[in-house]
């Protein structure tokens, strides 16, 4: 059975402002100094699947700078435009049809646009063990990050741990938890962090999406019928914005008893903002990770980000800054998941040059 690649890339990257914005977003951009991030992706799913067969699901908005920066890895038409953002479960089904319809059915392997993986070689070993049983069994299969810390900024799935099996019946799935109950949840030996990352066959969940969230598939089906013909693309423009909206973790992983998953290790991370960027730069001796032209005195725990003017600071500690050419920001290390009510706050304003 082939196996497809397909990355969701329709996110605007909010927490990573005012470096991404609406057309240009954490997605397309060189947060790690080599290359766009989706770049990185399409390159890591290469090495257990063929490049002619990944594909890349982001808003319509989005599509012509994607073309561009992908151009010579990615088939044009596979590049898959979203009219509307309608969440996971509708950019998945989106995928799912598109390869039933036009290619036959085959495995899915599916992740987001801006994840940082340290160990290559781990990821795609865990990557061919889930593919293979995803092959040999009708399951929804979840790739889990084994705990290194009691994050609270994470999700978690509870496991089976007396399962012998290498992809372990899922229990449950947790919200992000405080930090008691992260530490209750590490020592027990029974969660993994949820990645967001899935491996299944394009009929499976496309039978789940029948099952489960019957409202989705129903547009799901109108859209699949025209696929292949002259109207598929003015369906999809109609149909897709009344696609109800809805997470894949929530209408069916959450609510499927068909669910396996890998707790696996490779060096893994989401890079959600501003406050992950160690991930990527290695510190200084005064905890500093600097990706700028930058002079500190008396500067510590902090994170300074640049692209051209000289940016100096004194006597700060735990703090983002970031400059672009039309926006500075400074932040509290600690508040760097609130970066976007930054661009809520432009949207009330109406500053749209700045989004």
């Amino acid at each position: 059975m082939k196996t497809y690649g397909v990355i969701m890339a329709g996110g605007g990257g909010t927490r990573f402002w005012p470096l991404s914005r609406a057309e240009e977003p954490k997605q397309l951009l060189n947060l790690s100094g080599k290359d766009l991030m989706v770049n990185e992706t399409i390159d890591r799913i290469a090495t257990f699947t063929d490049k002619q067969d990944i594909f890349i699901v982001t808003n319509e908005t989005q599509v012509p700078k994607m073309r561009t920066a992908t151009e010579s890895r990615i088939a044009a038409d596979h590049i898959l435009a979203e009219p509307a953002a309608r969440n996971t479960s509708a950019c998945i089904g989106y995928a799912a049809l598109e390869i039933v319809k036009k290619y036959g059915d085959g495995i899915m392997c599916i992740f987001p646009s801006d994840h940082f993986i340290k160990n290559q070689p781990e990821f795609t070993r865990v990557l061919k063990e889930a593919i293979q049983i995803a092959e040999q069994e009708d399951k929804l299969i979840t790739l889990g990050i084994t705990p290194t810390f009691p994050s609270t900024g994470y999700g978690y799935i509870k496991f089976d741990a007396t399962d012998a099996a290498y992809a372990k019946k899922v229990v449950e799935f947790k919200e992000k938890p405080d930090e008691e109950t992260a530490k209750a949840y590490v020592a027990s030996g029974e969660y993994a962090w949820n990645s967001g990352m899935f491996i299944w066959r394009a009929s499976t969940i496309l039978r789940a999406f029948d099952q489960l969230l019957p409202d989705v598939a129903a547009c799901l089906h109108e859209i699949g019928d025209a696929m292949g013909t002259d109207v598929e693309k003015e369906t999809i423009a109609r149909v897709y914005p009344n696609i109800p909206s809805i997470s894949i973790d929530y209408g069916i992983m959450e609510k499927s008893s068909d669910v396996l998953v890998i707790s696996a290790e490779f060096g893994w991370n989401d890079v959600g903002s501003w406050d992950n960027l160690g991930v990527l730069y290695d510190a200084d001796a005064s905890g500093n990770v600097i990706a700028a032209n930058h002079i500190g005195i008396d500067t510590t725990n902090s994170i300074v980000y640049g692209k051209k003017r000289l940016i100096t600071t004194i006597g700060i500690d735990n703090l983002i800054v970031v400059e672009t050419d039309d926006a500075i920001l400074v932040c509290d290390k600690n508040r760097a998941q609130d970066v976007k009510k930054i661009v809520d706050e432009l949207k009330k304003r109406g500053e749209t040059d700045f989004l």
